[in-house]
């Protein structure tokens, strides 16, 4: 399993909408993609906060080139629209998780 997190600083005055897009649009197509295992959407707890993470978990590489194509590893994938809520394009990392003894 590959965890991967997408991470978008959102523009002031707009987290709560972007945060309604990415749960009523994003999340659900997310999880319909063929070797997506779940995600969330994450939101900064601390005064002012406007960073999310998406945090999803993905069967394997093949799964993730299936979805993000060849540069899965440093590509974000985003929809036009969603650009203008962020102040910079996101960014995208991974990981594999480590089983506790």
């Amino acid at each position: 399993m590959i965890i991967r997190i997408w991470a978008g600083q959102v523009m002031a005055g707009h987290i709560e909408e972007f945060c309604e897009v990415l749960t009523s649009k994003v999340l659900p197509q997310l999880g319909r993609t063929e070797g997506c295992l779940g995600g969330e959407l994450l939101r900064s707890v601390t005064e002012g906060g406007h960073r999310v993470l998406v945090v999803s978990r993905w069967r394997d590489e093949a799964a993730l080139l299936g979805y993000a194509g060849p540069m899965w590893r440093i590509r974000p994938v985003w929809s036009e629209g969603e650009l203008r809520y962020l102040a910079h394009p996101p960014e995208v990392t991974h990981f594999t998780p480590v089983p506790v003894p």
